[in-house]
């Protein structure tokens, strides 16, 4: 509730036959010395008791800190320290009325902001610690005495000053007043939002205040300010806000610039993605297939991705932005846009990056000449607004690349992908991948970051991970891959097709030709030679494999793989594994998927293994990596186990045949003994309730490893094997049971999922009827059955768990 506001003293005079009492109470309010009989009386206005007393008589009561008695509060002011704060906030409060000349309010608010500010840069630039860790008595004072709620307030009262009509001269003083008025009220919140617990939440539980800053954004010089602002909000808000709420969103982005719209990326990337459970538990196969079931609706972060997708232009305009060239970003005077460039120094690796940048261009050659380095021979003091220009361009493009990374692992993907290639991102990206996107001195001095894309990275280390997950998401089981290599590249696929007397895929004859990359090296190519460059632990091969194997996922191709194959790929990959020394299971996860692709049914990448893993002690430490982690080593063990038994039915080949002679990796999975063994690990180290996307494909290759049994009518001595490991192990049962309720989940999980059973059918080449056959014939509930499961285990010990899967 506001504040009242003081009568008239000719309304108190008409209230000659009150009490006594009532005058005091009245008086109070007036702040007169004069009660309503007219006497003179003791000014009682510093009374906290009787200010309290008044309040309760006449309903109206203390709504905020700063109603408290003036006296009161300079009195306290002295032995708290509140450095005037209230005081200040009274003044700010009677100073900002409509019709009232703002720049008074301005005044008292500048005297505010500066005295909150410091607190706001000793939390950013000092040692970063949680407002709970940190202490800020002016910002705490000031949300004490109401500043945050009289701020909001002040934002949204309308302004009833717009409708005078004053000279052109008085107006545009009044606009800029209002305007900076405006951009202060925000920059305060914003301080009060990163210092004081608990504001953020508190702002963003308001919902008409969250729409309201969205129309502030229509101001170009309060934008920034209010865009910073709504991120901090959106990042702690319970809901999901949604974006069809907003009033004129479509003419609200499609008024931005191309600066503003690369912010407003930054909240766009809190309202189209999934939210973050935070909980391991939640994350589980078990639990997602509960809550879909519970909620099929489409979420809210899905509608706001439709939404902004019906929004003319933005898609483009997105592409633009993302690969638009440094000498491109900006216009004549980039000085004027070094206030957008300090929103972003919250992270203080920004500045970390911006010296070192600087710092790493004097040490180049004087002889280049790109965009990004023509400054190099210039003193420092003369490359850092170039070097800023730079990791500028970069931020922005970092937000860009997200959205995009999004909305293509997004229920519209396919609509997604075909504006992508029609803008010609991936040819744009293509140009900038020498020049800004992999430069050279950022090769190979970068501390190791895991995959978190959220992590506490460095701009350029941002920049990279978010170019390869995009790079991920636009491959990934789409035709559109070819996108990623130039004409040359494609006639060479075509080439090796011919010569191996194969159909060309359709995705590669489909291919618009006219949309690939230029230059002589594609996409493709070039991350290839970038990622063996890298350090054994460097977290962007984590990135880089995933891009490469996206290529290779769906369908498997030959000439796909032999394009690979022929630019020493298996090689690296084996060096990796086994001569780098890399211990990150990250790194090598991927690249254990990454090899599993590349060598799916080639017999040349088994020939290529071979010649590589050539002694003993090799294929030891190759196995010994595999065996370290199963979860992370399984979709290569499928890939070897699929391969085999292809080859086994190509007796007639005559190299095929060489191979599997002569090849030791072949020869080890052939033993039964050794796909048992990685049958009775795959099956142990996992269970329902511990089921995620990650590890379900250790599910998947036991099943492999079984349907390939079921061919050759061997799926009994593989289900007696399993019982008698149990019996070996003391625990009769346990495997079998185990088993068995994975695969009652495994039917609920994929019988439902129609894009997971096409995966499965496209990777393994195996008919999606074939797995569910396998499956049902594993959990049959005729104990006579010799390929049932509950066959093989002794009634004493059957744990079937019938209700696991129930709701």
């Amino acid at each position: 509730m506001a504040l009242t506001r003081p009568i008239t003293l000719n309304k108190a005079f008409s209230c000659l036959n009150r009490s006594v009492q009532e005058e005091e109470m009245m008086a109070t309010l007036v702040g007169s010395d004069f009660t309503c009989t007219g006497s003179k009386r003791r000014n009682r206005n510093t009374n906290i008791v009787t200010r309290f007393m008044s309040s309760k008589v006449i309903g109206t009561g203390f709504s905020r800190g700063t109603q408290l008695p003036g006296g009161l509060l300079q009195e306290r002011d002295k032995h708290a320290k509140w450095h005037g704060i209230p005081v200040l906030l009274q003044k700010l409060y009677e100073s900002s009325h409509p019709n009232s000349d703002l720049s008074h309010a301005h005044s008292f608010l500048k005297v505010l902001s500066s005295q909150l500010s410091m607190e706001a840069m000793s939390f950013v630039t000092e040692d970063r610690k949680s407002a709970q860790e940190s202490t800020f008595p002016n910002t705490y004072t000031f949300d004490l005495f109401g500043g945050v709620d009289l701020l909001v307030e002040i934002l949204m009262r309308p302004t009833l000053t717009m409708q005078k009509k004053m000279p052109k001269s008085e107006w545009d003083q009044h606009l800029k007043v209002n305007d900076d008025l405006v951009k202060d009220c925000l920059s305060v919140l914003y301080n009060c939002c990163i210092c004081t617990e608990g504001v953020t939440k508190s702002l963003a539980a308001r919902d008409d205040f969250v729409l309201f800053l969205f129309t502030l954004m229509t101001n170009k010089k309060t934008f920034l300010q209010t865009a910073t602002l709504i991120e901090d909000i959106l990042g702690v808000k319970k809901e999901m806000i949604q974006l069809e709420g907003i009033p004129n969103l479509s003419g609200l982005v499609q008024s931005f610039d191309q600066q503003q719209l690369a912010n407003f990326c930054r909240i766009l990337s809190v309202t189209i993605s999934e939210p973050d459970i935070g909980n391991d538990d939640k994350h589980t196969l078990l639990a997602k297939n509960a809550q879909h079931k519970r909620n099929s609706s489409p979420s809210r972060a899905e509608v706001n991705q439709v939404t902004i997708l019906s929004i003319p232009g933005f898609i483009e305009r997105l592409c633009k932005l993302a690969t638009r060239k440094v000498s491109e970003a900006t216009g004549a005077n980039f000085l004027q846009e070094l206030e957008d460039w300090y929103t972003w120094l919250d992270n203080a690796l920004v500045l970390d990056a911006l010296m070192q940048m600087a710092t790493e261009e004097a040490e180049q050659s004087s002889t280049e000449s790109s965009d990004e380095s023509s400054l190099a021979t210039s003193p420092l003091r003369h490359r850092l607004p170039q070097s800023m220009k730079i990791v500028h361009e970069i931020m922005y493009k970092v937000e860009v690349l997200y959205v995009l990374c999004v909305l293509l692992m997004g229920r519209q993907r396919n609509q997604v992908h075909k504006m992508l290639a029609e803008f010609r991102l991936i040819p744009g990206l293509n140009n900038l991948f020498d020049k800004l996107i992999w430069r050279k001195y950022a090769a190979s001095n970068h501390v190791v970051h895991g995959q978190n894309e959220n992590c506490d990275c460095s701009p350029e280390i941002s920049f990279k991970i978010q170019f390869l997950r995009l790079l991920q998401s636009f491959s990934d089981h789409h035709e559109n891959k070819y996108l990623l290599l130039n004409n040359q590249e494609l006639n060479e696929l075509s080439a090796i097709s011919m010569k191996a007397n194969i159909p060309e895929v359709e995705a590669l004859v489909n291919t618009d030709r006219s949309l690939v990359c230029d230059g002589k090296k594609g996409l493709l190519t070039r991350l290839l030679t970038v990622m063996k460059r890298e350090p054994p632990d460097s977290s962007f091969r984590f990135w880089q494999a995933r891009a490469v194997e996206s290529f290779l996922r769906g369908a498997t191709s030959y000439a796909d793989q032999m394009f690979l194959l022929k630019r020493g790929l298996l090689e690296h990959i084996l060096f990796c594994i086994i001569d780098s020394g890399c211990t990150s299971r990250d790194v090598l996860q991927s690249y254990f998927d990454l090899l599993g692709e590349l060598m799916k049914f080639n017999i040349d990448a088994f020939k290529r293994f071979n010649k590589y893993v050539n002694t003993p002690e090799k294929f030891q430490a190759f196995l010994t990596q595999i065996n370290s982690s199963l979860v992370d080593s399984n979709m290569l063990v499928r890939c070897i186990v699929l391969s085999l038994d292809r080859f086994e039915n190509q007796t007639e080949d005559v190299k095929v045949m060489e191979v599997l002679s002569q090849c030791c990796l072949l020869s080890y999975v052939a033993r039964v003994e050794n796909r048992l063994s990685f049958l009775f690990r795959l099956v142990n180290i996992i269970n329902v309730q511990t089921l995620t996307q990650e590890n379900v494909s250790c599910l998947n290759t036991s099943l492999v490893i079984l349907m390939l049994a079921r061919r050759k009518a061997k799926l009994p001595p593989y289900l007696i094997a399993l019982r008698e490991k149990e019996y070996a192990e003391k625990y009769p049962g346990c495997l079998l049971n185990n088993f068995y309720n994975l695969l009652r989940f495994w039917q609920r999980h994929y019988l439902n999922k129609d894009k997971d059973s096409t995966c499965l059918e496209n990777s393994s080449c195996i008919p999606f009827s074939y797995w569910k056959e396998t499956v049902s014939v594993l959990l049959a509930s005729d104990r006579t059955s010799q390929s049932a499961i509950v066959s093989y285990i002794d009634e004493p010990f059957v744990d079937l768990d019938r209700d696991l899967l129930e709701d």
